[in-house]
C-alpha cells in the first residue's frame, strides 16, 4: 500500500510527498535527517491530508496531478475530504 500525503510546514507552506509507512515518514520530517530538505527548514509539520493507493504508479501520478496545482486548489480538495 502507498500513501499520497499533504503535510502544513510551521510557515503555513504546504509539502505533498508519497511513501509506504505514513507515520515513519512524518516522524522524519519532524525528528530526523531523513525528513526532506524542504521540510527540514520548515518544521514542524502535520499531516493534513493522505489517501491510499495500490501501486507506486498510482500514487505518483496523483503525487504530480498534486503538484501541480495551485495553493488555493490543494486547500479546496482539502476541504473536500
Amino acid at each position: 500500500m502507498y500513501y499520497l500525503y499533504i503535510l502544513k510546514c510551521a510557515d503555513k507552506t504546504l509539502y505533498t510527498g508519497i511513501t509506504v509507512d505514513l507515520e515513519r515518514r512524518i516522524k522524519e520530517h519532524n525528528d530526523s535527517k531523513l525528513g526532506s530538505k524542504y521540510t527540514r527548514a520548515h518544521r514542524p509539520v502535520k499531516l493534513i491530508y493522505s489517501k491510499e493507493f495500490r501501486n507506486r504508479s498510482s500514487a505518483s501520478k496523483e503525487e504530480s496531478r498534486i503538484k501541480s496545482l495551485s495553493r488555493k486548489e490543494k486547500l479546496e480538495l482539502i476541504k473536500k475530504r
